[in-house]
């Protein structure tokens, strides 16, 4: 996945290639510098929209190994049952 960062001037400049480079990966629309939109090819925005996913769905995604994920650990403390 391609990561792409265009100003808001250079996509009214060109459209095209905007267009083009989302097929790739997302492409982030700067205003003055900072990140104001992000143009997704339709596959992706479904892909991202899509309510019910399945955890095979999930670790089937690209590039899934790049994201860190560092679930806090669970301690669980067994006691008895009190059956009287």
């Amino acid at each position: 996945m391609t990561i792409t960062t265009l100003s808001s001037r250079e996509l009214n400049q060109d459209v095209t290639r905007a267009k083009k480079a989302a097929r790739s990966g997302p492409v982030f629309i700067t205003d003055r510098g900072k990140p104001a939109h992000v143009l997704l090819s339709f596959e992706d925005y479904q892909r991202l929209t899509r309510q019910r996913r399945s955890i095979a769905d999930a670790l089937a995604m690209p590039d899934v190994a790049d994201i860190e994920f560092e679930p806090p650990r669970v301690t669980v403390e067994i006691s008895p049952a009190d059956l009287s």
